[in-house]
């Protein structure tokens, strides 16, 4: 008869399993794909090298757990935003602020998602994510033009754009965070979001040098 582990010793293997998960996504975010070898992994999470084979046949596949869950989690919170309530447009707004400050208080783990090299398997991974980041802009985007607050247009070339300038935009003050003025940063790329978009610009103060 095979030997079958006991649900104790399944609960341990978990439990450890997800110690090791949680320690590679802290190295990731601290030294980056490249660098995050297994024997760092395995030294963070105060183990040998090889027992990390016990959990994942490769780098490669802890790798894309790590990914995965780390992204994935991301993807759960902008969706929460933009399917929340509020009427569209203001949704949208808020899902650039959400998404942005989590990128920026954990910049090293978001510029390792976002753009830092990684090996082929997390590339796919990170290809996958985007198009899901794509549907929920898309999404909102249909909500905006159905209520009258967006104009007509293609909502998936829309949502693609929307991906990639949020992307690109955050790129390099996650790689350089010092200095980065998290304000300022946030109001130009949500404006440049809502313009991209097509929303109508909120209305300021009158211009002090316009005649009455």
């Amino acid at each position: 008869m095979a030997y079958r582990k006991t649900p104790a010793e399944l609960r341990r293997l978990d439990a450890a399993r997800e110690h090791l998960i949680a320690c590679a996504t802290a190295v990731v975010a601290e030294v980056g794909w490249s660098q995050a070898s297994v024997t760092a992994v395995a030294d963070s999470a105060g183990i040998a090298a090889g027992s990390v084979y016990q959990h994942f046949p490769s780098k490669s596949a802890l790798a894309v757990e790590v990914f995965r869950r780390a992204a994935g989690h991301e993807v759960e919170v902008l969706e929460a935003v933009l399917h929340g309530p509020g009427d569209p447009v203001a949704r949208l707004a808020a899902g650039v602020g959400v998404f942005t400050r989590r990128a920026l208080e954990n910049h090293g783990l978001a510029y390792a998602l976002l753009a830092a090299p990684a090996e082929p398997a997390v590339g796919a991974e990170r290809l996958d994510h985007r198009r899901r980041y794509r549907a929920l802009f898309a999404d909102v985007v249909r909500e905006g033009i159905a209520a009258g607050q967006l104009p007509p247009q293609q909502a998936e070339i829309t949502a693609a754009a929307l991906t990639g300038a949020v992307g690109e935009v955050l790129a390099y003050p996650l790689g350089a965070p010092e200095g980065v003025d998290t304000d300022d940063l946030l109001t130009d790329l949500t404006a440049t979001v809502l313009r991209c978009a097509g929303a109508a610009p909120a209305a300021g103060p009158p211009d002090p040098q316009e005649s009455p």
